[in-house]
């Protein structure tokens, strides 16, 4: 049963006529006080909460209420419903707990998908923990590798939460596997069949964020000579997966937050209006909640992308995956390469598995590849990983520390200076050796005025 606490008329009727034609039971209340003494007398499973009464427009007894709610009955969640200019409004109230937020006027169909959600990610939630064979069999995890409990607990998630429309946000070290784990979202969820759009939000300029996201029409721009479609329409009725939203500028941040909020878009050069059906992945390396104390990242859009939060553990974590992640990757050598016979011995295993990779998964994969190729063996032991694996010596890491007298601009740049000498101008490995995405690298290019090639 849904409860409505509004004292609006117009929207008390809108809501209850269209949510018992979805065929849900509704209880429809007026004042806030009626509403609490309904989640005693009947069996509500979701809340529909008004943050305006007319007798107060100022939020204040909507959040009031939403607290005597979570006192009242913490298990049930509530959607609260505001106007688009209350929205600083609305993530207060996602803070004392509420599960959503919709704004007015809002499109039918989000609004019965977030309450669709909202009650499947409630009955999901009551489930227990299974085993990574049960797993196996129940749901599309055939490409994923891993039985650390830890893990195995993430695809526990990921399998209860892939049926429902909830927006994710997946934090991870670079390296972690997220886009993995966003894949294996869309793979068992209603939208399989439909298009899996990735994109790499740090590698887009906030010049070119409107033209690359919603597309443009044909001399919209000096270099538009034809229409080009946006990632958001390419991803229609699938998923689309922003990967480091953390690297997006606050004003590219306000045009993702619209479309994420209204499900709408314009493209470059067109003043139609285009609506959007698509589920939303996040993902991010980055603190979002420390980038919000210090006014990086929109405290708004962080409530509306993380709905569901997964964290991955880094390779080091979950250590007794690394002989099986191993021989995955070795499996997959000896099909691309035609190798019929690959072995990696126990010992050099249990060496890999001591082993700190900083580089987590990413790392292990392209050292056991690359100790393929250059060793060129059958029978790999813990001497052909070994002289693959780079050794700093104490010495040689103090040679390479700058000087104590320089700005740490000054360092910053000596180290990116360093680091594109040491691995020939390779760009993608720069960024990775000083944990940075490429757009963080590329940034710090043009600010300090050294060359590159954007293809290395």
């Amino acid at each position: 049963m849904i409860l409505i606490i509004d004292d609006d008329t117009a929207v008390q009727a809108s809501l209850n006529l269209m949510l018992k034609q979805e065929g849900y039971q509704v209880k429809v209340s007026k004042l806030p006080q009626e509403g609490l003494q309904y989640l005693s007398d009947f069996p509500i499973d979701l809340v529909l909460l008004d943050m305006n009464f007319s007798n107060n427009t100022s939020g204040e007894e909507g959040l009031k209420t939403l607290q005597r709610i979570r006192q009242i009955a913490p298990q049930i969640p509530v959607i609260l419903i505001t106007g688009w200019a209350t929205v600083p409004l609305a993530v207060e109230g996602m803070k004392i707990g509420a599960s959503d937020f919709i704004g007015k006027p809002w499109d039918n169909q989000q609004l019965l998908q977030t309450v669709k959600t909202t009650l499947s990610l409630k009955q999901q939630n009551s489930k227990g923990n299974l085993s990574r064979s049960e797993l196996d069999h129940k749901y599309r995890f055939d490409f994923m590798v891993g039985e650390d409990p830890a893990f195995v607990n993430i695809l526990e998630t990921v399998g209860r939460i892939s049926a429902t429309e909830a927006p994710v946000l997946i934090y991870g070290e670079s390296g972690t596997g997220k886009e993995l784990i966003a894949e294996a979202i869309h793979r068992n969820s209603n939208r399989t069949e439909q298009p899996f759009v990735k994109v790499n939000l740090g590698g887009i300029s906030s010049s070119l964020f409107e033209s690359e996201m919603f597309g443009h029409k044909k001399g919209a721009f000096t270099d538009a000579h034809f229409d080009r479609k946006g990632r958001f329409e390419l991803a229609n009725q699938g998923t689309i997966f922003l990967d480091e939203i953390g690297e997006l500028d606050l004003n590219c941040q306000v045009k993702l937050l619209r479309v994420l909020q209204d499900k709408t878009y314009e493209v470059l050069g067109d003043s139609k209006t285009r609506k959007v059906d698509t589920r939303v992945i996040c993902a991010t390396n980055r603190p979002l909640e420390k980038m919000i104390e210090t006014k990086q990242f929109r405290e708004d859009l962080f409530y509306r992308i993380n709905l569901i939060t997964i964290k991955l553990p880094a390779l080091r974590e979950r250590p007794t995956d690394i002989p099986l992640l191993a021989l995955h990757f070795l499996d997959n050598l000896k099909r691309s390469y035609g190798y019929s016979s690959l072995t990696i011995t126990p010992s050099a295993l249990n060496w890999l598995q001591q082993l700190h990779f900083p580089g987590n998964v990413r790392e292990l994969k392209n050292l056991v590849e690359r100790t393929v190729l250059i060793s060129n063996k059958k029978i790999l032991d813990i001497d052909d990983f070994s002289s693959q694996v780079q050794k700093i010596t104490v010495s040689e890491m103090s040679s390479q520390l700058p000087p104590s007298n320089l700005t740490l601009d000054e360092m910053e740049e000596l180290m990116i200076r360093k680091n594109i000498n040491l691995y020939h101008n390779n760009l993608t490995k720069v960024a990775k050796a000083l944990g940075l995405s490429r757009g963080s690298l590329y940034r710090r290019l043009d600010k300090y005025g050294i060359p590159y090639d954007v293809q290395n």
